[in-house]
């Protein structure tokens, strides 16, 4: 087929588009350098593009020539993974003191090669990731129960584009409950670019593994099953409503939302209530690990200051921000939500413990805790989050 001029521009320039990346300095590295040569392997998990390979690259680095990475998606690479045969990799590791394999999760019973190969040779580390913990958790968490490390790395934070970008304002703020927080787009110098960058992950990226790995029948219910959750970030999930709205069953819908879950892409936030006769115990809520993606299923392109969905977004955003500081705890809060019989809510409850942190999220203006919350918890901890203070709530 022959292109006209305008398409062969356009390829041209989806081929050669490969903005520079800027490399930014991740919260958990040094959670994860501190284990290293502890006898454990390092699993590290997170969605496509979070930043994962860059992160693994630059730990190495400072191994030199003893350090090495492997694309595990490459055929030469995949063919020294072989089951019972730990020595097979040997020509990957000789000499080597630590070794990456990268989406580790593309190879068959992975998880019992790395054991079967750390039993054999202990003296070299291995770091593994993987971008869909559905099938990275099957096939390594298991099999190295107690022998593996394993660590969350998610879009950028707040904190981490702070460190980067010390002047980090409102302006750049909105961008990011735009477009999102993915390295690529935070990194992207103009809007254009940013929007490119996103659909980009959106488009081709995000979803790979979940059609590579599970036997999806119709795609089409699948991605309408993302849109209609994205229609609903900060409200209640009726399971029931889904199914009847794709005219599948319950068991698909809840299969669909366990694979968007473990693919990194949602996550499912639950009620918090220690009094089941005035506070509503049942339900859930879907949140996007990242607001850009969500975004670019609904409307990418309106200002946020118009946006009917804006406070929704942020509640969103905010949440996710939340995940990413909880991840870099050994024992991350459970993050849920809180709302009485009457219809009294709280955006975001975080135990801890004996302790319980409540944020109520508003995009301009401040509010107060409800009275029945603090009567029922009196030594909880409230706080009002606006697009006003939200990046002093984060970046310290």
């Amino acid at each position: 087929m022959v292109l006209g001029p305008f398409l062969q521009i356009a390829c041209l320039v989806a081929i050669c588009y490969t903005p520079l990346m800027k490399i930014f300095d991740r919260d958990i590295e040094p959670r994860i350098t501190s284990v290293l040569f502890k006898k454990k392997m390092v699993v590290i998990l997170g969605p496509r593009q979070s930043g994962k390979t860059t992160l693994a690259k630059k730990i190495i680095s400072a191994y030199g020539q003893q350090g090495e990475y492997y694309d595990c998606q490459l055929a030469d690479i995949r063919a020294h993974f072989i089951l019972g045969k730990p020595d097979k990799l040997l020509p990957l590791t000789r000499n080597k003191k630590i070794v990456v394999f990268d989406e580790a999760q593309t190879i068959q019973d992975i998880g019992s090669i790395l054991k079967a190969f750390h039993d054999t040779y202990p003296g070299v580390q291995i770091i593994a990731t993987g971008s869909s913990s559905f099938d990275l958790a099957n096939k390594i968490k298991e099999p190295m129960t107690g022998w593996a490390y394993e660590f969350l790395l998610l879009p950028l934070s707040l904190h981490e584009v702070g460190l980067a970008y010390p002047d980090l304002g409102e302006s750049d703020l909105l961008a990011m409950l735009k477009f999102g927080s993915y390295p690529a787009v935070v990194s992207a110098e103009t809007l254009d670019e940013k929007l490119f960058a996103i659909k980009n992950i959106a488009t081709n990226y995000l979803y790979k593994d979940v059609f590579v790995f599970e036997a999806i029948r119709n795609p089409k219910i699948f991605e309408d099953l993302l849109k209609m959750l994205a229609l609903q970030v900060g409200l209640t999930v009726s399971v029931n409503e889904l199914a009847q709205g794709l005219g599948v069953t319950r068991a698909t819908v809840n299969r669909y939302l366990r694979l968007l879950e473990q693919s990194f892409i949602i996550k499912r936030i639950y009620s918090f209530s220690n009094n089941p006769r005035n506070e509503i115990k049942k339900g859930f809520k879907v949140f996007f690990l990242d607001v850009g993606v969500r975004n670019a299923l609904v409307d990418i392109v309106s200002p946020m200051d118009t946006r009917m969905d804006r406070g929704a977004i942020f509640e969103n955003f905010f949440i996710t921000e939340r995940m990413k500081k909880g991840a870099l705890e050994i024992f991350p809060p459970e993050i849920m939500f809180w709302r009485t019989r009457t219809g009294l809510e709280i955006d975001v409850i975080e135990k801890n413990g004996i302790e319980i942190f409540a944020y109520e999220c508003k995009w301009k203006e401040k509010t107060t805790v409800p009275t029945s919350f603090k009567t029922s918890y009196p030594h909880a901890h409230f706080e009002c989050i606006t697009t006003k203070n939200i990046i002093s709530h984060f970046v310290k």
